[in-house]
């Protein structure tokens, strides 16, 4: 892939992302305008979080991180790429419709572990009913996220990236049908979970067979090369379950403090959007072109690849940190406060997000450096570097809560991200020029840094005379949106006349994306 090729498949992807960020933001603001921060919101919560924190080991995660360097390269010689995605399609879906039928016998179990806290409170018999509808999730989503590597590694960005919007459409569409019928939102929002599964599956399914991979129920046969794909992922798998073990320290410490877990998940929710349009699209489109490159011994293409995926994530992620700094009030405030979410929602929101906000370049950048080591099938070192960060998040979600109270487990995630980071940094060393930054990158990123700073300064100032027009009805949604313009265009105005971002190529890209 050419640099152009590049980040057009990174507009196409973060295109996509960005318009299932926004409808996931018209679906938090109706989940929690209709449940409010409480028992039935608690349970969704816990319900919807556990199918999607083993899809972390068998989708996008684990197996995919150990699948798409192999099929890419398969791809690349003609190794029979449709024969190994057909047998690895088999196999994903008999482990995880074993997971699935056991989950359900286990999920008492299941919820005690993600919130103890909620024990012998109404929100745990709901979240154990609530998880039993909607694990299934899992076994489509599963495989969706397998054919979407497929997509993606055949250079098919569309379908995969569009497949998020069908979770998103089917929830409004549930929770509005529940309205007007007269029905229980909850149980209608829980419900939506499954539908959208097997719709998200489907889509993929049909653009993956009209790319000549068309895949079917097969009994597993445990090939040579399922084999070592088990081999390679293994690790892989371990390093996800010592990510969702950080998810469940932070999520163990919130649910002994009143409200919280609901804050830190509306909190999540909105710096998923920047996360989600920048660094997911980093990894769905560099990891099959890292391996395409280093099965054809291209180390400078792999070199450039990484820096324009680098430069170009920390353009947009640095003026979204810096905006989630300043403005995480007023953010939250308009994006969220009604029907039973209120002003004390809003405030724990706030500084739930402004701490996120604080690693948001350190969540992107993982995505940008862990290509590195899946490219090469190389899954242990992350794990081994997933271990030391899983401790540095332990010891500060379960040390300073005492202290500080429930913002230490958001604090631990975010001191977690920045470890990370420089574990995968360091262990780099070894690669090679293949895994080294360029000097377009090193002189890029601090002008991008001081652009966002300049960018931080003019939203605060803005945002200090827009206070009253924030804070009321029918003019906050306007205040906003003139926040958000006045930070988009000061941010990129300063970008250009620093020479933090090559305007040229983007636009170059946009046109080639569509």
């Amino acid at each position: 892939m050419k640099p152009i090729r590049l980040l057009s498949g990174l507009l196409t992807v973060g295109g996509w992302t960005m318009a299932s960020r926004v409808l996931g933001f018209v679906r938090d603001a109706m989940i929690v305008a209709l449940l409010g921060t409480g028992p039935a919101y608690q349970a969704f919560i816990v319900a919807f979080s556990l199918p999607n924190m083993f899809r972390r080991f068998f989708a996008e995660g684990a197996f995919n991180m150990a699948f798409v360097p192999m099929f890419s390269r398969r791809l690349e010689t003609g190794d029979r790429p449709a024969d190994f995605a057909q047998e690895a399609f088999a196999a994903l879906a008999s482990v995880v419709l074993v997971l699935t039928l056991i989950a359900q016998l286990a999920m008492p179990g299941l919820v005690y572990a993600m919130a103890s806290g909620f024990a012998g409170q109404e929100q745990f018999d709901l979240a154990v009913g609530f998880g039993r509808i909607a694990f299934p999730y899992i076994f489509f989503i599963a495989l969706a996220a397998m054919l979407s590597g497929v997509l993606n590694a055949s250079g098919r960005f569309v379908a995969a990236a569009a497949a998020p919007v069908l979770l998103n459409v089917i929830f409004i569409a549930f929770m509005s049908l529940a309205l007007w019928l007269g029905g229980e939102v909850a149980r209608a929002l829980i419900w939506a979970v499954p539908v959208a599964g097997v719709a998200q599956f489907a889509l993929v399914w049909s653009a993956a067979r009209k790319a000549g991979f068309t895949m079917r129920p097969a009994m597993p046969r445990f090939t040579p090369e399922i084999r070592q794909l088990a081999i390679v992922a293994a690790p892989a798998a371990l390093a996800s379950g010592v990510v969702q073990i950080n998810l469940l320290i932070g999520r163990q410490v919130a649910s002994y403090f009143d409200k919280a877990m609901d804050w830190m998940y509306t909190a999540d929710r909105l710096y998923q959007l920047p996360l989600g349009v920048v660094g997911i699209a980093v990894g769905i489109v560099l990891l099959p072109d890292l391996s395409r490159r280093l099965a054809a011994d291209d180390a400078a293409g792999g070199r450039a690849a990484l820096s324009r995926a680098g430069e170009i994530s920390l353009a947009l992620t640095l003026p979204a940190a810096v905006a989630l700094l300043v403005i995480a009030e007023p953010m939250v405030s308009v994006l969220f406060e009604r029907g039973k979410f209120t002003a004390a929602d809003s405030q724990g929101t706030a500084l739930a997000a402004a701490i996120y906000g604080l690693g948001l370049p350190a969540f992107v950048l993982q995505k940008v450096l862990q290509p590195l080591y899946f490219a090469r099938s190389d899954t242990r070192s992350p794990y081994r570097f997933a271990v030391w960060a899983m401790l540095v998040n332990a010891g500060c979600a379960i040390g300073l809560s005492p202290v500080i109270g429930w913002p230490a487990a958001a604090l631990g995630t975010t001191l977690a991200g920045w470890a990370m980071v420089v574990f995968l940094w360091r262990g780099t060393s070894t690669m090679g020029e293949v895994a080294r930054f360029d000097d377009r990158f090193r002189r890029a990123v601090p002008r991008q840094l001081l652009a966002s700073i300049l960018m931080g300064a003019v939203l605060w100032a803005l945002a200090q005379g827009l206070q009253g027009a924030l804070h009321t009805a029918g003019l906050r949604y306007g205040a906003l949106a003139l926040l958000i313009g006045a930070g988009i265009v000061s941010y990129f105005a300063a970008a250009h006349l620093l020479g933090a971002l090559t305007l040229r190529e983007l636009k170059s890209a946009f046109r080639r994306g569509r």
